[in-house]
């Protein structure tokens, strides 16, 4: 049986996720060839494709060519190799399902040709790549997870490191880590994303680059109230230190491998985002170390800080696997349950004196 090959105009990725980080991935994946970038509201991605610039999110980075973007999620994905997703973790499940049921709807009812041969919309066993960081808030579900449930025989890859959306839209040199099932599998898809501006390093722990991508979010929003009620240099690094302790030990706990966290998608990623004023979640912490309300605080950023879903997230997760998150849980009584950033930071301070190893 013959197969019919991709039509001409096959894209080299779809990118799902008209944000920042979606818009610079398309820029910077579009070395490779084509790239359709998918938006979920119409009119967001018409006002970029029309400028050839995501004025809104990513603002001085033009699109090239090679990039496309649209509403229409089966059209994007329509013989597509690869799939990169880059919708925030809390949509990870329902765009899965939406892919699931455009796949479904592109082969035709009745038709005596085979599904290989059928305009299939999602491309059989098309690699997806996971651009998002963080944990499902209803379930505390790892986002490599929630796709291999809903999209079965699709292999699942992670894409985690130190990576402001500005700059690697803007080329400036990046490296990440991508983690597959296992490292020869990874091997082989860092290949496909490695561009001479985006270095990628592969590896075989999904979960160790998914928590160090998601709770370094919230260490950095614990960085960002610290510095803003003005404690300095040494309790920044400290916070940082302790931060990655507390990072590795739920990776760890979780099935992670602890030289995972010491690597881009622990260390790296995080030294970035407690560091910088482009992390938005650091920006959040400084808000709210000023005595601004969560709520304030999220409307003047204009974007989503994503490590106040997964400080909700993991103080539940460790909480039910008795693994002891002492910053995570500061931060989520100074969000959720009215503490005074002053009076959790002092809670921090107070804590007996402790071996720093195995603790």
């Amino acid at each position: 049986m013959n197969v019919a090959s991709p039509p001409a105009d096959a894209p080299a990725f779809a990118v799902l996720g008209g944000g920042a980080w979606g818009t610079a991935m398309a820029v910077a994946l579009s070395a490779h060839g084509a790239v359709r970038l998918w938006c979920r509201d119409e009119e967001h991605a018409a006002a970029i494709q029309a400028a050839r610039e995501n004025t809104r999110l990513l603002p001085g980075v033009p699109l090239p060519p090679a990039v496309t973007t649209s509403a229409d999620l089966a059209g994007c994905v329509a013989h597509a190799p690869r799939i990169a997703m880059a919708v925030p973790v809390n949509a990870v499940r329902e765009t899965c399902r939406r892919l699931r049921e455009s796949a479904s709807a592109g082969v035709r009812a009745g038709s005596s040709l085979p599904a290989s041969l059928q305009p299939a919309s999602l491309k059989p066993a098309a690699p997806i790549f996971l651009l998002c960081k963080g944990f499902e808030l209803a379930t505390g579900e790892l986002p490599h997870r929630i796709v291999e449930a809903e999209l079965p025989g699709h292999p699942v890859f992670v894409i985690s490191g130190p990576s402001f959306a500005a700059e690697v839209g803007r080329g400036l040199p990046t490296a990440v880590a991508l983690a597959g099932a296992s490292l020869d599998a990874a091997r082989v898809q860092a290949e496909a994303v490695h561009t001479p501006r985006l270095r990628v390093y592969a590896s075989d722990d999904r979960i160790g680059a998914e928590v160090g991508g998601a709770v370094k979010n919230v260490i950095a929003i614990a960085a960002g109230i610290s510095d803003a009620l003005g404690f300095g240099h040494n309790a920044r690094a400290a916070l940082v230190t302790r931060g990655l302790a507390e990072i590795a030990r739920l990776g760890v706990a979780l099935g992670g491998q602890s030289q995972t966290f010491y690597g881009l998608a622990g260390l790296g990623d995080l030294v970035l985002t407690t560091t910088s004023d482009l992390s938005r979640n650091r920006r959040l912490g400084l808000a709210v170390g000023r005595g601004e309300s969560l709520e304030a605080a999220s409307a003047a950023l204009g974007q989503v800080a994503e490590g106040v879903k997964t400080a909700q997230a993991v103080a539940k997760l460790g909480r039910d696997m008795g693994v002891d998150l002492p910053i995570t849980q500061a931060v989520h009584s100074v969000l959720f349950e009215g503490v005074p950033a002053q009076q959790a930071v002092a809670a921090l301070l107070a804590r007996e004196p402790r071996a720093e190893f195995g603790s």
